[in-house]
């Protein structure tokens, strides 16, 4: 496991220097193939938005963030699917078109429950009733599933308080990383 600077790539992500991400991603992927790991991860959507930029010169193969929950969503019969996360995630290209995205206001504020409150640990009942409402919306437009496309947002959202069945996309992930280790 290798962690660079969220701070540091948060600067290069708020100046859109989807390069420059791929550059510490590349700089975690070196180090990490040096210690030996057999493939990669990184357990933020977001940043995978500089995948491309990273794969093909990276030491090791990456596993993708978006295959592991859309593979799961097939797997549970899923068809429409809503998504949730930054909003570089929301607006980017790390999951397919065809996802139901929220309105712009609406990942404007799903972007600043993340950032202001969710990042720094501050849980409000506020930030769980936004994302209900939200995701409420979804089921209406025809939604089957929800995609928790940000690691914090399972702090405050899971299948239990979520008008859809939800995709934990970090723990998606994981579970993928662990059948590959495995050799499954």
């Amino acid at each position: 496991m290798h962690t660079p600077s969220l701070a540091r790539t948060m600067d290069l992500i708020y100046q859109g220097d989807w390069q420059g991400v791929g550059e510490v991603m590349l700089d975690s992927a070196r180090k990490l193939a040096g210690m030996g790991a057999d493939f990669l991860i990184c357990p933020d959507n977001t940043i995978h938005q500089a995948l491309p930029y990273v794969a093909p010169r990276s030491p090791r193969p990456w596993l993708y963030i978006a295959d592991a929950v859309m593979n799961e969503a097939r797997a549970r019969g899923f068809r429409r699917i809503g998504l949730t996360g930054t909003k570089w995630l929301m607006e980017g290209p790390v999951y397919a078109g065809e996802l139901v995205r929220p309105e712009p206001a609406e990942r404007d504020e799903i972007n600043r429950i993340i950032m202001d409150e969710l990042v720094l640990g501050v849980f409000k009942p506020a930030a769980v009733g936004y994302f209900q409402k939200v995701m409420e919306k979804m089921k209406r437009q025809g939604c089957d599933a929800v995609v928790l496309g940000c690691t914090e947002i399972p702090l405050i959202m899971n299948d239990a308080n979520s008008p859809l069945p939800t995709l934990d996309s970090t723990r998606l992930l994981a579970r993928a990383a662990l059948r590959r280790a495995v050799g499954r």
